[in-house]
Protein backbone atom coordinates (compact mmCIF):
# COMPACT_ATOMS: atom_id res chain seq x y z
CA UNK A 1 0.00 0.00 0.00
CA UNK A 2 2.68 2.44 1.08
CA UNK A 3 4.09 2.05 -2.35
CA UNK A 4 1.39 2.60 -3.68
CA UNK A 5 1.22 5.75 -2.45
CA UNK A 6 4.55 7.04 -3.16
CA UNK A 7 3.72 5.73 -7.04
CA UNK A 8 0.75 7.44 -6.76
CA UNK A 9 3.17 10.25 -5.15
CA UNK A 10 5.84 10.54 -8.12
CA UNK A 11 2.89 10.18 -10.78
CA UNK A 12 1.29 13.57 -9.77
CA UNK A 13 4.52 15.36 -9.53
CA UNK A 14 5.80 14.27 -13.08
CA UNK A 15 2.63 15.42 -14.41
CA UNK A 16 2.55 18.62 -11.88
CA UNK A 17 5.88 18.90 -14.17
CA UNK A 18 4.73 18.44 -17.27
CA UNK A 19 1.93 21.01 -16.68
CA UNK A 20 3.83 23.30 -15.53
CA UNK A 21 5.90 23.08 -18.32
CA UNK A 22 2.96 23.39 -20.64
CA UNK A 23 1.91 26.49 -19.23
CA UNK A 24 5.39 27.78 -19.86
CA UNK A 25 5.50 27.00 -23.26
CA UNK A 26 2.21 28.19 -23.95
CA UNK A 27 3.17 31.43 -22.49
CA UNK A 28 6.09 31.34 -25.18
CA UNK A 29 3.54 30.67 -28.00
CA UNK A 30 1.16 33.70 -26.82
CA UNK A 31 4.72 36.08 -27.03
CA UNK A 32 5.77 34.44 -30.51
CA UNK A 33 2.07 34.98 -31.91
CA UNK A 34 2.08 38.37 -30.58
CA UNK A 35 5.48 39.41 -31.89
CA UNK A 36 4.68 38.23 -35.58
CA UNK A 37 1.38 40.00 -35.47
CA UNK A 38 3.16 43.40 -35.47
CA UNK A 39 4.38 42.22 -39.13
CA UNK A 40 1.51 40.15 -40.69
CA UNK A 41 -2.21 39.77 -40.78
CA UNK A 42 -3.55 37.55 -38.27
CA UNK A 43 -5.35 35.82 -40.24
CA UNK A 44 -1.87 35.04 -42.20
CA UNK A 45 -0.53 34.02 -38.77
CA UNK A 46 -3.36 31.73 -38.10
CA UNK A 47 -3.11 29.97 -41.47
CA UNK A 48 0.89 29.61 -40.89
CA UNK A 49 0.47 28.38 -37.61
CA UNK A 50 -2.35 25.67 -38.37
CA UNK A 51 -0.52 24.65 -41.25
CA UNK A 52 2.94 23.70 -39.58
CA UNK A 53 1.08 22.49 -36.58
CA UNK A 54 -1.70 19.98 -38.72
CA UNK A 55 1.61 18.25 -40.53
CA UNK A 56 3.78 18.22 -37.54
CA UNK A 57 1.09 16.27 -35.40
CA UNK A 58 0.02 14.36 -38.92
CA UNK A 59 4.16 13.22 -38.98
CA UNK A 60 3.50 12.07 -35.06
CA UNK A 61 0.43 9.77 -35.92
CA UNK A 62 2.18 8.90 -39.39
CA UNK A 63 5.19 7.64 -36.97
CA UNK A 64 3.04 5.67 -34.63
CA UNK A 65 1.49 3.75 -37.86
CA UNK A 66 -1.96 5.84 -36.88
CA UNK A 67 -5.00 6.41 -39.63
CA UNK A 68 -5.57 9.75 -40.06
CA UNK A 69 -8.82 9.78 -40.86
CA UNK A 70 -11.54 7.63 -39.65
CA UNK A 71 -15.04 7.84 -39.03
CA UNK A 72 -14.98 9.15 -35.44
CA UNK A 73 -13.21 12.25 -36.60
CA UNK A 74 -16.66 13.67 -37.84
CA UNK A 75 -18.64 12.70 -34.68
CA UNK A 76 -20.79 15.68 -33.89
CA UNK A 77 -18.81 16.25 -30.31
CA UNK A 78 -15.76 16.11 -32.93
CA UNK A 79 -18.03 18.90 -35.37
CA UNK A 80 -19.06 20.76 -32.56
CA UNK A 81 -15.11 20.83 -31.28
CA UNK A 82 -14.02 22.14 -34.43
CA UNK A 83 -16.64 25.24 -33.87
CA UNK A 84 -15.69 26.16 -30.60
CA UNK A 85 -11.95 25.90 -31.68
CA UNK A 86 -11.94 28.49 -34.57
CA UNK A 87 -13.88 30.48 -32.31
CA UNK A 88 -11.36 30.35 -29.80
CA UNK A 89 -8.32 30.57 -31.75
CA UNK A 90 -9.73 33.64 -33.73
CA UNK A 91 -10.83 35.86 -31.40
CA UNK A 92 -7.75 35.04 -28.67
CA UNK A 93 -5.05 35.59 -31.34
CA UNK A 94 -7.08 39.15 -32.18
CA UNK A 95 -7.02 39.39 -28.54
CA UNK A 96 -3.03 39.05 -29.01
CA UNK A 97 -2.23 40.75 -31.10
CA UNK A 98 -4.64 44.58 -30.41
CA UNK A 99 -4.29 43.49 -26.66
CA UNK A 100 -1.61 43.66 -23.94
CA UNK A 101 -0.63 39.88 -23.67
CA UNK A 102 -0.62 39.79 -19.76
CA UNK A 103 -4.41 41.17 -19.87
CA UNK A 104 -5.73 38.51 -22.04
CA UNK A 105 -3.75 36.05 -20.21
CA UNK A 106 -5.17 36.77 -17.12
CA UNK A 107 -9.30 36.50 -19.14
CA UNK A 108 -7.95 33.30 -20.43
CA UNK A 109 -7.53 31.99 -16.83
CA UNK A 110 -11.19 31.93 -16.23
CA UNK A 111 -11.72 29.11 -19.32
CA UNK A 112 -11.74 26.19 -16.32
CA UNK A 113 -14.54 28.31 -14.55
CA UNK A 114 -16.68 28.49 -17.97
CA UNK A 115 -16.13 24.63 -18.43
CA UNK A 116 -17.17 24.07 -14.98
CA UNK A 117 -20.53 25.84 -15.60
CA UNK A 118 -20.83 24.40 -19.20
CA UNK A 119 -20.54 20.87 -17.51
CA UNK A 120 -23.40 20.73 -14.96
CA UNK A 121 -25.86 22.68 -17.78
CA UNK A 122 -24.37 20.05 -20.84
CA UNK A 123 -24.00 16.70 -18.92
CA UNK A 124 -25.49 16.88 -16.12
CA UNK A 125 -22.70 17.12 -13.59
CA UNK A 126 -23.40 18.36 -10.10
CA UNK A 127 -22.37 21.68 -8.89
CA UNK A 128 -23.35 22.69 -5.75
CA UNK A 129 -23.79 26.28 -4.23
CA UNK A 130 -20.21 26.54 -3.16
CA UNK A 131 -19.23 26.28 -6.35
CA UNK A 132 -21.10 28.23 -8.32
CA UNK A 133 -20.38 30.96 -5.94
CA UNK A 134 -16.88 30.60 -6.79
CA UNK A 135 -17.94 30.68 -10.27
CA UNK A 136 -19.72 34.28 -9.92
CA UNK A 137 -16.77 35.81 -8.48
CA UNK A 138 -14.48 34.57 -10.71
CA UNK A 139 -16.47 35.43 -13.56
CA UNK A 140 -16.82 39.17 -11.29
CA UNK A 141 -12.55 39.39 -11.71
CA UNK A 142 -12.89 39.48 -15.41
CA UNK A 143 -15.20 42.13 -14.91
CA UNK A 144 -12.81 44.07 -12.81
CA UNK A 145 -10.22 43.38 -15.49
CA UNK A 146 -12.64 44.59 -18.15
CA UNK A 147 -13.60 47.39 -16.62
CA UNK A 148 -17.00 48.27 -17.99
CA UNK A 149 -18.49 51.59 -17.99
CA UNK A 150 -15.63 53.13 -17.49
CA UNK A 151 -13.05 55.22 -19.37
CA UNK A 152 -10.41 52.32 -18.99
CA UNK A 153 -13.19 50.19 -20.87
CA UNK A 154 -12.38 48.69 -24.65
CA UNK A 155 -14.24 46.53 -26.48
CA UNK A 156 -11.09 45.56 -28.03
CA UNK A 157 -10.97 43.11 -24.09
CA UNK A 158 -14.53 41.18 -25.10
CA UNK A 159 -12.08 39.39 -27.79
CA UNK A 160 -10.19 37.83 -24.78
CA UNK A 161 -13.63 36.91 -23.45
CA UNK A 162 -15.03 34.95 -26.60
CA UNK A 163 -11.12 33.68 -27.43
CA UNK A 164 -11.67 32.21 -23.29
CA UNK A 165 -15.57 31.08 -24.13
CA UNK A 166 -14.31 29.04 -27.16
CA UNK A 167 -11.57 27.49 -25.58
CA UNK A 168 -14.34 26.49 -23.05
CA UNK A 169 -16.75 25.07 -25.36
CA UNK A 170 -13.74 23.01 -27.37
CA UNK A 171 -12.79 21.72 -23.90
CA UNK A 172 -16.21 20.54 -23.29
CA UNK A 173 -16.64 18.92 -26.76
CA UNK A 174 -13.43 16.98 -26.07
CA UNK A 175 -14.56 15.69 -23.60
CA UNK A 176 -17.28 14.05 -25.51
CA UNK A 177 -14.96 13.08 -27.85
CA UNK A 178 -14.95 9.61 -29.07
CA UNK A 179 -11.93 7.99 -26.89
CA UNK A 180 -10.93 6.08 -30.62
CA UNK A 181 -9.15 9.50 -31.50
CA UNK A 182 -5.61 9.93 -29.94
CA UNK A 183 -3.77 12.91 -29.25
CA UNK A 184 -2.12 13.27 -32.51
CA UNK A 185 -5.41 12.84 -33.96
CA UNK A 186 -6.99 15.57 -31.83
CA UNK A 187 -4.23 17.97 -32.28
CA UNK A 188 -4.30 17.41 -36.05
CA UNK A 189 -8.13 18.31 -36.58
CA UNK A 190 -7.29 21.11 -34.46
CA UNK A 191 -4.37 22.94 -36.08
CA UNK A 192 -6.72 22.48 -39.27
CA UNK A 193 -9.02 24.22 -37.96
CA UNK A 194 -7.06 27.12 -37.05
CA UNK A 195 -6.43 27.15 -40.88
CA UNK A 196 -9.97 27.43 -41.44
CA UNK A 197 -10.05 30.23 -38.70
CA UNK A 198 -7.31 32.16 -40.57
CA UNK A 199 -9.04 31.28 -44.10
CA UNK A 200 -12.03 32.58 -42.91
CA UNK A 201 -10.89 35.91 -40.98
CA UNK A 202 -8.04 36.38 -44.25
CA UNK A 203 -11.50 36.43 -46.54
CA UNK A 204 -13.59 38.69 -44.81
CA UNK A 205 -10.24 41.21 -43.57
CA UNK A 206 -9.32 41.17 -47.36
CA UNK A 207 -6.03 41.42 -46.24
CA UNK A 208 -2.99 40.62 -49.08
CA UNK A 209 -0.61 37.96 -47.99
CA UNK A 210 2.76 39.53 -46.96
CA UNK A 211 6.02 37.83 -47.21
CA UNK A 212 7.82 37.74 -43.80
CA UNK A 213 11.13 38.78 -42.82
CA UNK A 214 13.55 36.51 -41.46
CA UNK A 215 12.64 37.85 -37.63
CA UNK A 216 8.73 37.43 -38.66
CA UNK A 217 9.50 33.60 -40.20
CA UNK A 218 11.81 32.97 -37.14
CA UNK A 219 8.49 34.51 -34.88
CA UNK A 220 6.09 32.22 -37.09
CA UNK A 221 8.71 29.19 -36.35
CA UNK A 222 8.52 29.35 -32.71
CA UNK A 223 4.86 29.63 -32.61
CA UNK A 224 4.81 27.03 -34.30
CA UNK A 225 7.41 24.09 -32.57
CA UNK A 226 5.88 25.94 -29.21
CA UNK A 227 2.11 25.11 -29.87
CA UNK A 228 3.05 21.37 -30.63
CA UNK A 229 5.52 21.08 -27.49
CA UNK A 230 2.94 23.18 -24.93
CA UNK A 231 -0.20 20.64 -26.49
CA UNK A 232 2.07 17.71 -26.04
CA UNK A 233 3.02 18.51 -22.97
CA UNK A 234 -0.25 18.99 -21.81
CA UNK A 235 -1.60 15.56 -22.70
CA UNK A 236 0.96 14.11 -20.93
CA UNK A 237 0.52 15.85 -17.61
CA UNK A 238 -3.19 14.98 -17.74
CA UNK A 239 -2.50 10.86 -18.70
CA UNK A 240 0.28 11.06 -15.84
CA UNK A 241 -0.79 12.21 -12.72
CA UNK A 242 -4.53 12.68 -11.22
CA UNK A 243 -6.51 15.52 -12.83
CA UNK A 244 -7.26 16.96 -9.35
CA UNK A 245 -3.56 16.88 -8.85
CA UNK A 246 -2.35 18.74 -12.07
CA UNK A 247 -4.71 20.47 -12.82
CA UNK A 248 -4.40 23.82 -10.42
CA UNK A 249 -1.03 24.10 -11.91
CA UNK A 250 -2.63 25.00 -15.14
CA UNK A 251 -2.63 28.98 -13.04
CA UNK A 252 0.96 29.17 -13.74
CA UNK A 253 0.45 30.17 -17.46
CA UNK A 254 -0.75 33.39 -15.87
CA UNK A 255 2.75 33.95 -13.86
CA UNK A 256 4.34 33.19 -17.53
CA UNK A 257 2.31 35.10 -19.21
CA UNK A 258 2.31 38.27 -17.61
CA UNK A 259 5.93 38.05 -16.82
CA UNK A 260 6.46 37.83 -20.44
CA UNK A 261 4.24 40.62 -21.54
CA UNK A 262 5.95 43.38 -19.39
CA UNK A 263 9.84 41.97 -19.97
CA UNK A 264 9.34 41.46 -23.75
CA UNK A 265 6.39 43.90 -24.16
CA UNK A 266 7.18 46.60 -21.79
CA UNK A 267 3.36 46.10 -20.49
CA UNK A 268 2.69 47.37 -16.62
CA UNK A 269 0.03 45.81 -14.27
CA UNK A 270 -2.95 47.86 -12.51
CA UNK A 271 -4.09 47.38 -9.45
CA UNK A 272 -7.42 46.43 -11.05
CA UNK A 273 -5.80 43.47 -12.96
CA UNK A 274 -3.94 42.02 -10.02
CA UNK A 275 -7.11 42.08 -8.12
CA UNK A 276 -9.19 40.68 -11.08
CA UNK A 277 -6.70 37.85 -11.08
CA UNK A 278 -6.71 37.16 -7.91
CA UNK A 279 -10.02 36.59 -8.08
CA UNK A 280 -10.26 34.23 -10.91
CA UNK A 281 -6.84 32.02 -9.63
CA UNK A 282 -8.88 31.54 -6.03
CA UNK A 283 -12.03 30.81 -7.28
CA UNK A 284 -10.95 28.10 -9.58
CA UNK A 285 -8.46 26.69 -6.96
CA UNK A 286 -11.41 26.72 -4.53
CA UNK A 287 -13.14 25.02 -7.40
CA UNK A 288 -10.68 22.00 -7.29
CA UNK A 289 -10.46 22.07 -3.66
CA UNK A 290 -14.56 21.78 -3.41
CA UNK A 291 -14.53 19.01 -5.80
CA UNK A 292 -12.33 17.05 -4.39
CA UNK A 293 -13.53 17.50 -0.44
CA UNK A 294 -16.96 16.39 -2.31
CA UNK A 295 -15.35 13.40 -3.79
Amino acid sequence: MISNILTGRKANMLGSIWMIASMAIFAIEDAFVKAASIALPVGQILIIFGLGGAVMFASLAHLKNEPLFIKDVVSRPMRIRVVFEIIGRLFYVLAIAVTPLSSATVILQATPLVVVAGAAMVFGERVGWRRWFAIFIGLVGVIIIIQPGTDSFSMLSVLAIIGMIGFAGRDLASRAAPATLSTSILGLYGFLSIVVAGSIFSIWQGASFVLPDIYTSFNLVGAILAGVAAYSCLMKAMRTGEVSAVTPFRYTRLLFGITLGVVLFGESLSSTMLLGSGLIVSSGLFIIWRRNAVE
